[in-house]
């Protein structure tokens, strides 16, 4: 049996017991899917303790649907066990791993990252026993590794956390403190504007008088081929040879363009 041949009533009567087992027997990806859409819940809840956090909420929902797809293929419903009691470990295992390998606002060796995380407890440790700051060879000492990693470690340790638009820095030639925001560039629409209207000048000047009448009634003006047709007093089929023609020589232009970049 398919859950594919199953009406919509019929599948919301199905248990997930039934559908786990009938997901054992014949592993159809649609019971699969169906699993999956009634355990999407737990994904949503798990990501949720972990928004804020440096990473979009969209991608790590991504992350954690697609740890609950490997939990529902993996789970055996004959073992007794609770599905989201086996589920909830590999969604967070996964999310966790998304945050060490991309939340760091600069792709870092998992050997410098681990190390750093290590590092503040390490310099507290020796803070405390030292009296002063403990020094680079010390903190090699005592992490057991050399002075270069330390090094790289503090470094790392600078991008591991993305700094907030609303940050404020000291302004020398201003009173009032500047925001990074207030530093960034932003996305200017004209350029792309005036790209596309060269764009198009461009191709206008390859067009007859007659082309560009039904490049701008048809594309600016918006009306239909037989509106056309009728005002030119020509037949709706001669427009529409001639709107291949004129969309045709827009792609060899793009297509050449796209060949020179």
């Amino acid at each position: 049996m398919s859950i594919r041949v199953l009406s919509e009533e019929i599948k919301e009567g199905i248990s997930n017991k039934e559908l786990f087992l009938l997901y054992k027997e014949n592993k159809d990806i649609e019971v699969r899917n169906e699993l999956v859409q009634r355990y999407l819940y737990i994904a949503d809840i798990l990501v949720r303790k972990y928004i804020n956090r440096g990473i979009e909420y969209d991608d790590l929902y991504q992350v954690a649907s697609l740890a609950l797809i490997k939990a529902v293929e993996r789970f055996d419903i004959e073992k007794g066990f609770e599905f989201s009691s086996f589920a909830t470990p590999t969604i967070l295992g996964e999310i966790k791993k998304h945050f060490r390998d991309k939340g760091w606002a600069i792709r870092v060796p998992r050997r410098i990252q681990e190390l750093s995380h290590k590092l503040q407890g390490a310099k507290e440790k020796l803070t405390q026993d030292l009296h002063r700051a403990p020094m680079v060879r010390e903190l090699a000492e005592y992490l057991e590794c050399t002075e270069e990693d330390i090094l790289q470690a503090m470094e790392a340790s600078a991008v591991f956390e993305i700094q907030s638009l609303n940050q404020s820095y000291d302004n020398e030639n201003n009173e009032k403190d500047l925001r990074l925001e207030e530093a960034l560039g932003i996305k200017d629409d004209n350029f792309t504007t005036l790209e596309n209207q060269d764009f198009i000048q461009s191709i206008l000047k390859t067009l007859s008088p007659v082309e560009i009448d039904i490049f701008k009634m048809r594309f600016l003006e918006e009306k239909t081929q037989g509106e056309i047709a009728k005002q030119l007093n020509v037949s709706q089929m001669t427009i529409s040879r001639m709107e291949k023609k004129i969309i045709h020589k827009f792609k060899e232009e793009l297509t050449s363009i796209e060949r020179r970049n």
